[in-house]
């Protein structure tokens, strides 16, 4: 709800969020809107990787000194925090990657190719990430199989649904309208079906809890950087059984038991999916950034981002023609203004300081759907304030003045 143009109705106001703000140094830089691309990194997991690199760069898993094992130990504790985060039974289900486009695209060639068969089908909605739709372009190629679009409504997955799907891979959250799938429903139907659940998580991870378990998700990715995590690092999460069937990724060290030059013994889970040197410091910093959400009221937190959202969009829609293309309610505002490209829009804001995402969004399909060749969006997270959204309507304001 958003009160007049005045203070948001929210206690929370003066105290939680600022709270929050205050742990994220690279605030002073700019008015950061485009969290959904990375979000900031608060001060903790800053110190935590440099405390690595600065006293304690031993590898893991290798070594036998007292540093090397206490890295070790900390990696297995990190598992353990994900695995919890997102309520896996296990942390061997667990498995660290580069982001979230690596983990389906092992998915994709460590499951999905060796199952696949000509005519088969792998159900994607038209929502997607580039992330989640390549990898599954790239398998069908390879196999013969058949990728399907598909709206993301769920009664249209019902009549799509058929012996001969195979995978059916969905966003938690789209990046481009910031719609979340009914993921309830979606899962009863695709395991009715006898057919597999790939959930990208890379968005909703952010804005809502997750449990792998309850909801029966059958593989779900995220990247810890838009989590306020490090880049160059992610999570794939599988159902224990299908990792163990899966074909390994990548062969290194570490990810065997024994070789020799006629074959080799991969490792048991996670590790054969984890071939070489590990994101070491990423890994420590996200799971000192896990240990830094739990301070937080992750339902005070999302009750503040939908005010504040609200508070934009109302502050926007004063604007002479603007088109939406996100829903309501959510930390994602994705507009256009009408006969001013969005990347002119870009260049304008950066020069008031104003960091904003414009373009395709690693979405090309579904901006086709949309009838755009891209968008102007704004992503919003606890650290962000009404100034912030002050601040990026008058400079929106002053550049539509400049290109008009």
């Amino acid at each position: 709800m958003v009160i007049g143009m005045g203070l948001l109705d929210l206690n929370l106001h003066n105290k939680l969020p600022e709270k929050f703000r205050a742990d994220f140094p690279a605030l002073s830089n700019s008015v950061y809107l485009d969290s959904a691309a990375t979000a900031l990194k608060p001060q903790t997991m800053i110190d935590t990787t440099v405390e690595y690199y600065a006293h304690n760069t031993a590898t893991a898993q290798r070594s036998l000194h007292q540093d090397a094992l206490k890295v070790t130990t900390a990696i297995s504790e990190a598992r353990q925090s994900v695995a919890k985060f997102i309520h896996s039974q296990s942390s061997h289900q667990i498995v660290w990657t580069r982001g979230t486009t690596e983990s389906i695209n092992i998915i994709a060639q460590s499951y999905a190719r060796p199952l696949l068969q000509a005519d088969d089908e792998i159900i994607v909605s038209e929502l997607e990430h580039h992330s989640n739709l390549l990898p599954w372009l790239i398998v069908a190629k390879q196999t013969g199989a058949k990728v399907i679009k598909w709206t993301a409504d769920v009664n249209e997955l019902s009549s799509l649904l058929s012996p001969k799907t195979k995978i059916v891979s969905i966003t938690q959250m789209s990046n481009v309208t910031g719609f979340c799938p009914d993921l309830v429903k979606i899962s009863q139907l695709v395991h009715q079906h006898n057919a597999i659940l790939v959930v990208d998580g890379a968005q909703g991870v952010v804005h809502q809890p997750i449990d792998v378990e309850k909801l029966d998700i059958d593989f779900y990715a995220f990247s810890a950087h838009k989590l306020y995590g490090p880049t160059g690092l992610g999570v794939l999460y599988g159902k224990q059984h299908l990792l163990e069937q899966m074909d390994v990724w990548q062969g290194g060290g570490k990810m065997l038991k024994n070789t020799t030059f006629s074959d080799f013994e991969v490792e048991d889970l996670p590790y054969k999916f984890e071939a070489g040197t590990q994101n070491i410091a990423g890994i420590l910093g996200f799971k000192a950034t896990l240990d830094w959400l739990k301070k937080w009221d992750e339902a005070q937190l999302n009750c503040y981002i939908t005010q504040l959202a609200n508070y934009a969009e109302s502050k926007l829609s004063e604007l002479n023609h603007i088109q939406f293309y996100s829903v309501k309610n959510s930390p994602i505002i994705s507009f256009n203004m009408h006969n001013i490209h969005h990347n002119d829009i870009a260049i304008l804001l950066s020069e008031q300081n104003i960091a904003i995402r414009t373009g395709g969004l690693c979405a090309k399909p579904l901006m086709d759907k949309l009838g755009c060749h891209g968008v102007i969006r704004i992503s919003i997270m606890p650290y962000n304030n009404q100034q912030d959204i002050d601040s990026f309507v008058t400079a929106l304001k002053n550049a539509i003045e400049v290109l008009t």
